[in-house]
């Protein structure tokens, strides 16, 4: 299994898993022609993609899906019934092709070939959010953004992964005091908006264990954090803490317009 994180952040949100049998776009946040466009810097043809795995309906996760399901026929998309009725209701990515939409339900785990596919419930204000652990050739990347807690439940679901994509959102200095409405600072703050540097830390420190190689920090801020910020605080979380993980452990920082190196899990 090998994995790019695309595009990450609130311009748009999209990452690539190929399998032997699979490749797969985690969201489709961009337009077409920026999927295209990051997908060939991976060395990836469009045409190839044959599926795609929605987490949740705001736009930037969402808003190419439609562009892409009816230009390439080929993609099977998958979301929860309660995502695919809002996108629907609201026609907000456009008509979508019925005969390209499936349904993978929060708790379902479901097998397609040489992949497995586990959905779960997430905490966020959009109609029905959720996430997903893809599992290949004995490994397993489990992908979460977009909440504003983490529960046991979904950190017994993502335990023991070889891989994590992990929302570093924001530094919460930064955002009480920056330029944001307080309305808007408090929707960030809920149990239903986004995940800390040191949230998403302590959540990762929770779950990962020594088979963990590689952790993307994902859906940073531009306003309410840093890189540098990001992942100090999780290389002083999870590298010089007491998470028994190896030393040769890679955090990789993500970016909203410039994919990651397709790396193998």
């Amino acid at each position: 299994m090998q994995v790019s994180i695309l595009a990450s952040g609130s311009t748009g949100n999209t990452s690539l898993i190929t399998t032997g049998q699979h490749k797969i776009l985690m969201d489709a946040g961009l337009s077409g022609k920026k999927t295209k466009a990051l997908l060939a810097e991976v060395g990836v043809d469009i045409n190839d993609i044959d599926m795609a795995f929605l987490s949740h309906d705001h736009s930037d996760h969402s808003a190419g899906l439609g562009v892409l399901m009816r230009r390439y026929p080929k993609i099977d998309a998958f979301a929860n019934t309660g995502t695919w009725d809002y996108l629907l209701d609201t026609n907000k990515i456009g008509k979508l092709p019925v005969q390209q939409m499936n349904t993978i339900e929060p708790g379902q785990t479901k097998t397609f070939g040489d992949l497995d596919v586990t959905a779960f419930a997430t905490s966020h204000d959009a109609a029905e959010p959720q996430y997903y652990v893809f599992e290949s050739g004995g490994k397993r990347i489990a992908f979460l953004t977009d909440t504003g807690y983490v529960s046991e439940k979904v950190e017994g679901t993502i335990k023991d992964a070889d891989a994590y994509m992990m929302e570093f959102n924001y530094d919460t200095m930064m955002l009480r005091d920056g330029p944001y409405s307080w309305s808007l600072k408090q929707r960030i703050l809920s149990d239903v908006g986004h995940l800390s540097n040191e949230e998403a830390g302590q959540a990762l420190v929770d779950v990962v264990t020594p088979k963990t190689k590689h952790i993307f920090l994902a859906h940073r801020s531009q306003h309410n954090n840093t890189e540098y910020l990001a992942h100090e605080t999780a290389k002083e979380m999870l590298v010089e803490g007491d998470t028994n993980l190896d030393s040769d452990v890679k955090i990789i920082d993500t970016e909203p317009n410039k994919p990651t190196d397709l790396i193998k899990i």
